[in-house]
């Protein structure tokens, strides 16, 4: 039996991933292999409010990691009233939200709209550009400029609508917010640029006639429209925020509706251009985390190379009414200890070793 005394953790937040409710019957995934669990999804939430609320360290803050409705929600006219009613679940306790935004975001809203939404949580929780404060400039991340990278998908002026932003709970902890449809064909206009350059890359590896089929060739799967990618400009803001987090020596959690990692997910659901956020995060000592939905089967790896774990979480869309699928996540000085609910499995997250 230990006799040690239990450590404080510096501070708790919950996870929650794939909620995608909507007041409709119960269906099955696209492959038709997995069940949907549209309306109890909503039960499923409650139960993670109830534990968060009811846990004798209360969370910080919650990440909410996309997919927070369903896209048949726009089918019924009912994209709003939907999000109403989940956001109602939400605010029923005093605990800070930060919203990521995937591709079911998208299939119900424009990223226009979704910008002057309570999802973009950049604008009351965010670590934004003094410049961007102004109400004529007001954009939903802090782009440091000067950077010289060449990485990353096409090219966007600074103070664009990419949605990505950081912020830091606790001195020596920064999280990173991503926007991995800034590059897609979701949520951008059909006449617009950017509309027009994710189609051109698309269809160098997808000759589907429906895009949102993948194709055939091994290591191209990723290359449907329900997937997206990270711009030139969203990459080099990443590296420069992370560059500061190394010479202060955070540790660096990053958030994600796509995961990144192929060992951590089925090969469907990786970001566009995976190697480019991977080259970037490779590239410095300071991350510790990154935390993705979108697969909902879930899945964990920890890159041999920089120590770095990467968590996918399993989706309550998925998961029966008689289970759970949420996270509540301590952070101490050495470690993060995830105690998974239902489906999400207990896991401890060790931190490695900072690298200059």
């Amino acid at each position: 039996m230990d006799d040690c005394p239990q450590q404080t953790p510096l501070f708790t937040f919950g996870v929650i991933a794939d909620i995608q409710y909507a007041d409709i019957d119960d269906g099955y995934n696209f492959t038709r292999t997995r069940r949907r669990y549209y309306r109890s999804s909503l039960k499923l939430l409650r139960n993670a409010w109830e534990n968060w609320s009811e846990s004798a360290v209360k969370p910080e803050f919650i990440l909410q990691l996309g997919d927070i409705i369903d896209g048949f929600n726009k089918s019924q006219d009912a994209s709003d009233r939907a999000l109403h009613t989940v956001l109602r679940e939400f605010s029923s306790r005093p605990t800070k939200l930060h919203h990521v935004w995937g591709n079911h975001e998208f299939y119900n809203f424009s990223r226009s709209a979704l910008l002057r939404s309570q999802l973009n949580s950049s604008l009351h929780h965010g670590s934004l550009h003094p410049d961007s404060l102004h109400p004529c400039n007001l954009h939903p991340y802090s782009l440091h400029p000067g950077s010289s990278s060449s990485r990353g998908l096409g090219a966007q002026a600074p103070g664009s609508d990419i949605y990505a932003y950081s912020f830091s709970p606790c001195p020596g902890f920064t999280f990173v917010v991503l926007d991995a449809y800034d590059v897609s064909l979701l949520g951008r206009q059909e006449s617009s640029e950017q509309y027009s350059q994710a189609m051109d890359l698309i269809k160098l590896y997808n000759t589907n006639e429906d895009l949102n089929c993948p194709p055939v060739i091994e290591g191209l799967q990723r290359f449907t429209m329900f997937n997206g990618g990270f711009s030139k400009e969203q990459l080099d803001w990443l590296d420069s925020v992370l560059s500061s987090a190394d010479e202060k020596q955070e540790r660096v959690t990053i958030v994600s509706h796509l995961p990144v990692h192929p060992r951590s997910t089925d090969p469907y659901c990786l970001a566009w251009n995976y190697e480019q956020l991977l080259a970037v995060v490779q590239s410095h000592g300071s991350v510790v985390c990154f935390m993705a939905g979108h697969d909902h089967e879930g899945g964990y790896h920890q890159d041999t190379d920089t120590g770095v774990h990467h968590v996918t979480f399993e989706g309550v869309i998925e998961t029966p009414p008689d289970s759970n699928a949420f996270a509540t996540v301590s952070v101490y000085k050495d470690r993060m200890e995830l105690k998974g609910r239902g489906r999400i499995a207990d896991r401890v997250l060790l931190f490695p070793c900072l690298r200059s």
